[in-house]
């Protein structure tokens, strides 16, 4: 159930080891049952972390209650559809709201707080401030646990892939999209 203790707010740099910490919890624990244990691990060492630039755009935020942060996330006005700074490569640049779909990225719950909402609040968050930045459209790449709140949410899965990562990992995601409405 949502409190009225909740509070979102922008990362900071400040929140980066607690959040790497937060997504490292979420990754291995709320994976089990849609990932191997290699597969948690392999997304969580090669693909899963903070987005510096996303601080930086002041696009990525962290819900916390009585000081103590729940969950992570946040979306992007860039091309990078996911991954932390381990997985980027080259310049992120701009997207075009007028063509482009504004990306939903990097959202994390703590295990102890997963089925309060949390996710459901961060996107809606996330969703006004892409509207407000003139986009139409939102796009994001999800992993499998994360699927079934996207789709209650609304969106759409336009592609299912796999990821290959080292030592013959494959994971698999699927591409989902969802108009915004009240442009």
């Amino acid at each position: 159930m949502m409190n009225k203790d909740l509070i979102i707010r922008c990362a900071t740099e400040a929140d980066i080891s607690a959040m790497q910490a937060l997504i490292a919890r979420s990754a291995i624990q709320l994976s089990a049952g849609f990932y191997t244990e290699q597969q948690a691990q392999a997304l969580l060492t090669h693909v899963f972390g903070v987005d510096t630039q996303l601080i930086f755009d002041q696009t990525y935020f962290v819900i916390e209650e009585q000081g103590s942060m729940l969950a992570c996330g946040g979306w992007s006005k860039r091309k990078t559809l996911f991954g932390g700074d381990q997985a980027k490569q080259g310049v992120d640049n701009l997207l075009d709201p007028a063509t482009d779909a504004a990306r939903i990225r990097a959202f994390f719950v703590e295990p102890a707080a997963a089925r309060r909402g949390l996710g459901r609040l961060l996107l809606e968050h996330c969703s006004a401030q892409a509207r407000a930045a003139g986009f139409t459209a939102m796009e994001l790449a999800a992993t499998m646990p994360g699927v079934p709140l996207y789709l209650a949410c609304g969106f759409s899965v336009t592609e299912r892939f796999e990821l290959d990562l080292p030592d013959g990992v494959k994971a698999p995601l699927s591409r989902m999209r969802k108009q915004l409405i009240g442009v």
